[in-house]
């Protein structure tokens, strides 16, 4: 057995929404670092930016702001990507929102916003970029990795609803594609993310010791647990891992 090149990525392309900040950085360095051609999405053009000119220095890393929420915003970004690649390896759908207020007053515009974002956009993009993915499945398979997160696999006590709905409907949506697209050589994929620093998940991002208690590792997640398993799962390390959504969130689930 040679496992001298099982987590290597070199000479492969990512696209990754979502890609300016959070989570989404984070996979996006760990892949530059393993040798990969990023590129990144996000809505707002001057943050998707400035990311790319900071990434840059690690390796090839483009910024093509779009909004994935709209079928418009998918197809614009599938046109300006395939002006650099004529093929994806590594399609990484992490953008995501959140909405939460009171049962009673929550409002349709939270419920579309977020199901829009979280759930359509993986799937249209996806469709999207089939033919793409497809291209480079010739001497190894092609990779879709979804970004749910611990919340659609259990509860917490924050009035997210439509944001707990969506990223349940992320991990059954990731096994129905699987299901489809091991077929034609592209295997899906999900991570669903504890506690991480973030725009998104504030208590996270401020770390709390409250927060810690909750937490059977004693630490919010790193940038390297992040991009770890998203290296893993993108590389011939991962290939046999179909449909599955992997839990990166230092235990908490076991707590809950």
């Amino acid at each position: 057995m040679d496992i001298s090149h099982l987590f290597s990525l070199q000479g492969r392309t990512a696209l990754i929404t979502g890609g300016s900040r959070g989570i989404g950085r984070m996979i996006a360095e760990g892949f530059l670092a393993q040798g990969v051609r990023v590129y990144i999405s996000a809505r707002k053009a001057a943050a998707c930016d400035e990311t790319a000119a900071v990434l840059s220095k690690l390796g090839t890393c483009v910024s093509l702001p779009a909004d994935v929420s709209t079928l418009d915003g998918i197809n614009d970004l599938v046109a300006r990507y395939r002006e650099h690649e004529s093929s994806l390896d590594i399609l990484v759908n992490n953008a995501g929102a959140a909405w939460a207020a009171p049962f009673d007053e929550f409002p349709e515009s939270g419920w579309d916003k977020v199901m829009d974002l979280n759930v359509k956009s993986v799937f249209f993009l996806t469709q999207a970029l089939k033919p793409d993915l497809m291209a480079a499945a010739e001497d190894h398979l092609a990779k879709v990795i979804n970004v749910a997160s611990i919340d659609g696999l259990s509860m917490h006590p924050y009035e997210t609803y439509s944001y707990h709905a969506s990223k349940a409907a992320v991990i059954h949506l990731t096994k129905r594609m699987a299901r489809r697209l091991i077929g034609d050589r592209i295997a899906v994929t999900g991570i669903a993310p504890g506690a991480f620093p973030s725009a998104m998940n504030k208590d996270a991002r401020d770390a709390p010791d409250s927060i810690l208690q909750y937490i059977p590792a004693g630490r919010i997640g790193e940038p390297e647990d992040m991009a770890g398993v998203a290296i893993y799962l993108a590389s011939r390390a991962g290939d046999y891992v179909v449909g599955s959504t992997i839990p990166v969130d230092g235990g908490v689930l076991l707590a809950r």
